[in-house]
């Protein structure tokens, strides 16, 4: 249908497919959701207004609405032992800013990561909504070990007294000691808040450590190591709950997408099942040899290594930019991003470093072979960055690995 109605809307959405196909889709906060979940976008439940909350909506006709709303939430409860979920914000960042303008007055204290440390344009940088609205304190990782030092953290929020303390980041790649975080919190009498968007499958598959139960709010994507639709959701205690509801509806959003939902509950689903664990399992171990294979090749990683899905690397040994790396990788059908390192000498449009990760790649079956493989290929590239030819070269032995991994059946 889509062919003969706009084929140049088809042409670009067959063409994406076999970039996505014939590439290494690497940037961390990327994946492939499921044939299901895809279907489920794709349904008749983008034609429904549902204003409101399940049992409790300003339109008629949401019968069938409530019953994917309501399986969303069981399912998101169930998977992560939370009193009180809300499904229905719109993204990530949206998300944020839903529980700011729920717990918080505007020009509150709250403390929040450092971007160029690895923290989100959310968590208060100046250029955000959230550094305009809010009087954001940021702290940093330590400068020896890259990685975050808490009892620094613990001595800044004695010293601010912030009204919220958020954890949970864009661009770190170790674990995150979220107890340590809600024990801090509670001291200087803060409401903890974790963005586990990057990490919320590899808590799901219990391979890190959880924010529940001691955590007041917490707040993912439902995509990234999810692996679910482009979406959000807000999980709390069920003391904040009342108040979470209501800044997302009426606070800061209008009707929800309820196909969207219905994708975010098939996900959800696909998450409990024990070939998830096994998933997340498989994204750990690829980014650990992923990692050692790329220091092997003399490239230094942020903070050393990696815990979970995800990789910093410094380029400022190999002779080479951020910027001008992700074009050669690019061009080596090689997707990742440009990424400021901490303490990053150059500015963040052309930064010191990249960022990369392996969610998408596991997600077609790939492991620690390819991942070999794949190091080899990126150093290949990197060190030829300016050679168009060998990237053309590099770009075809990408392809040939991608094949025997094809991403839909």
């Amino acid at each position: 249908m889509l062919k003969t109605q706009d084929a140049e809307v088809a042409n670009a959405i067959d063409n994406e497919l076999r970039r996505q196909q014939d590439g290494l889709e690497m940037i961390p906060s990327e994946n492939y959701t499921s044939k299901a979940v895809l279907e489920a976008l794709g349904s008749v439940m983008t034609n429904k207004y549902s204003e409101g909350y399940p049992g409790k909506r300003y339109y008629g006709g949401n019968e069938f609405i409530d019953v994917v709303e309501r399986l969303a939430i069981e399912r998101a409860k169930k998977l992560f032992g939370a009193e009180h979920v809300n499904v229905q914000p719109y993204s990530g960042s949206p998300a944020n800013m839903e529980i700011y303008f729920a717990l918080l007055k505007f020009g509150d204290k709250v403390m929040g990561l450092n971007l160029a440390h690895g923290g989100h344009l959310t968590h208060g940088h100046p250029v955000n909504f959230s550094g305009k609205a809010y009087n954001f304190v940021q702290y940093g990782v330590d400068k020896e070990t890259e990685q975050l030092d808490y009892e620094a953290i613990r001595e800044l929020a004695i010293k601010e007294k912030p009204k919220l303390i958020i954890s949970g980041y864009t661009a770190y790649p170790r674990t995150i000691d979220f107890k340590k975080f809600s024990e801090i919190a509670e001291e200087v009498g803060a409401i903890s808040m974790v963005d586990m968007s990057h990490i919320a499958g590899l808590i799901a598959g219990g391979v890190h450590p959880s924010p529940f139960p001691f955590t007041d709010v917490v707040m993912t994507t439902t995509h990234k190591t999810l692996r679910g639709p482009r979406g959000a959701m807000i999980l709390c205690k069920e003391k904040y709950a009342q108040q979470i509801d209501k800044a997302v509806f009426p606070g800061m959003q209008g009707g929800p997408h309820d196909n969207n939902t219905a994708a975010k509950a098939v996900a959800f689903g696909e998450a409990l099942k024990p070939e998830f664990k096994t998933y997340a399992q498989q994204i750990v171990k690829n980014s650990k040899t992923l990692a050692k294979e790329l220091q092997k090749y003399g490239f230094r990683l942020v903070s050393g290594g990696t815990d979970n899905h995800l990789i910093l690397v410094d380029l400022q040994n190999k002779k080479v930019t951020g910027k001008e790396a992700e074009a050669a990788l690019d061009k080596a059908r090689i997707t990742l991003n440009k990424n400021m390192v901490p303490f990053d000498p150059r500015s963040p449009f052309d930064p010191s470093g990249i960022r990369l990760g392996t969610p998408a790649i596991t997600s077609r079956g790939m492991k620690e072979e390819e991942m070999k493989q794949i190091g080899a290929f990126m150093n290949d590239a990197i060190n030829n960055f300016k050679d168009e030819q060998k990237l053309k070269s590099i770009g075809d032995e990408v392809t040939k690995l991608t094949n025997k991994f094809p991403i839909y059946v």
